[in-house]
């Protein structure tokens, strides 16, 4: 035995076990928990409370609370019911991209397109916990544009800008790994809709063609 522990003396009470969790810390590091965990639990409640006012049918403190509301669900948080009735997705709508790059050698080099929207179910195709954003964050900015911009892709409403912010943002965030040696100075964007061919037992025709929608040049 070291020479510097000591033995309880004899016949003395052994110290009372620690109690589990944090009743077993200290005070001031249980005031600290308990404070991380109500704020924890509060933001929690809110954003249930703002997800439940964007998706509930309109009322009044959802008219009143509109743009608080909005400013907190878009574009992260939308919401929207396309897997079900009346009008389900019938199409697959891929995103792609394509960038002007300069070259650490100076050379301007126009890249291929790229087809993100193939990445993203690769990395979930066989995952047991498959991530969310990867499932829906490229496919609901996509959402967010169309949403907000006419067939010209001029906005049509207060979050057209925004929505271009942010699905550029993500596409810069992809291509950056990649292009790393360079410098990105531009990137365009276009959707690849096919429709979903109809079963083989149905009489049904259609037209399985890929149509493309591209997008102007964006400076990055």
């Amino acid at each position: 035995m070291d020479s510097n522990e000591q033995e309880p003396a004899e016949g003395a009470a052994p110290p009372p076990p620690r109690a589990p969790g944090i009743a077993g810390l200290s005070t001031p590091y249980r005031v600290v928990t308990a404070l991380a965990l109500g704020a924890i639990a509060v933001a929690a409640c809110a954003h249930l409370a703002f997800v439940f006012l964007h998706v509930a049918p309109s009322n009044t403190v959802s008219k009143r609370h509109a743009k608080t509301i909005d400013d907190w669900i878009y574009p992260e948080f939308e919401q929207n019911w396309k897997l079900f009735a009346p009008n389900p997705l019938q199409q697959n709508i891929a995103v792609e991209v394509r960038a002007e790059v300069r070259t650490a050698g100076g050379e301007l080099i126009t890249t291929d397109w790229r087809n993100l929207s193939a990445e993203d179910g690769e990395a979930i195709r066989h995952s047991l916990l498959p991530s969310h954003t990867e499932q829906n964050e490229l496919r609901r900015a996509w959402d967010f544009f169309t949403g907000s911009h006419d067939e010209d892709n001029k906005p049509n409403g207060e979050r057209g800008e925004l929505s271009e912010e942010y699905l550029r943002r993500i596409a810069v965030d992809r291509l950056t790994p990649e292009h790393r040696g360079g410098h990105i100075l531009r990137i365009q964007l276009r959707s690849a809709t096919t429709a979903v061919p109809a079963p083989k037992w149905s009489t049904e025709t259609t037209d399985t063609q890929t149509y493309y929608r591209e997008l102007p040049w964006w400076t990055v």
